[in-house]
């Protein structure tokens, strides 16, 4: 067989599988700009989570946070988030029943504040009108919506808004009553961790655990971040150092009993 004509069927065949995933996602509720467009947010080892081994945009994402510390950690993520999202000229709409955001805090973030337009709304239900009818504008980079309590058929509005737009949305639900499930394709939950400062001093970078809970054909899983110089930076787990002073005590004497049943 002419080998021309074998790299080419392996080509199609490659093409075609491409296709089938793509379509499988986007029945899944993913959109086909989530997989086809690819963006790197620095979650490293995260990213084997995701449906075709990236951050799927052109979705709904669903935030909830027990508690105001967890709200304003969940607040730092998702706003690193955003800086790549929104790159160098985007505009991000945030949306809030009692907003508690600091504007400019963003700036922490890489991200200027007269980027980014903010709804306050006094109603539920008008911020979901806000943010369904701005998911369904393509010059916004995301919608970010505080909204405490969401049912799955409101949700499911918002999902369908993005499917022709692309835009990327994020419900962040503070201290919710309900944990029933939406028709969100992730959910995510992050928790404050301590900062480490190297031994330098001062105060050091900040740290989250960032849980993902629920991924739609993906793998849910725990990870810890660090955001440093503009970027997460993944925190590789470590045992604490208690635990691997009492194993190391425990094989000593474990080598000790050996030696004198030996020597017996």
């Amino acid at each position: 067989m002419n080998i021309q004509l074998m790299y080419d069927r392996i080509s199609n065949k490659k093409d075609l599988i491409r296709q089938l995933k793509e379509q499988l996602l986007s029945m899944e509720g993913f959109s086909s700009g989530s997989v086809s467009r690819r963006l790197d947010f620095g979650l490293g080892p995260m990213n084997a989570a995701f449906p075709g081994g990236t951050f799927p945009i052109g979705s709904i994402h669903e935030l909830v946070s027990p508690t105001e510390a967890d709200a304003a950690a969940a607040n730092g993520f998702l706003a690193g988030l955003l800086s790549t999202l929104m790159g160098q000229s985007g505009i991000c709409l945030w949306i809030s029943v009692g907003r508690k955001l600091f504007p400019p805090a963003l700036k922490f973030f890489g991200i200027e504040p007269h980027r980014v337009i903010f709804v306050d709304v006094k109603l539920k239900k008008d911020g979901l009108w806000v943010m369904e009818q701005a998911l369904k504008c393509t010059a916004l980079s995301a919608v970010v919506a505080e909204l405490r309590e969401v049912s799955f058929a409101e949700s499911r509005r918002l999902q369908l808004a993005v499917e022709d737009s692309r835009v990327t949305g994020f419900l962040h639900r503070i201290r919710p009553v309900s944990q029933a499930t939406l028709a969100c394709v992730s959910r995510w939950k992050i928790s404050p961790q301590p900062s480490h400062s190297n031994g330098l001093p001062g105060v050091g970078f900040s740290r989250v655990q960032v849980e993902l809970e629920k991924i739609r054909n993906g793998r849910p899983g725990s990870w810890q971040f660090e955001w440093r110089k503009g970027r997460f930076l993944f925190v590789p787990a470590k045992r604490p150092a208690a635990l691997t002073a009492e194993s190391a005590k425990n094989n000593l004497d474990s080598n000790k009993a050996s030696t004198k049943m030996k020597a017996g």
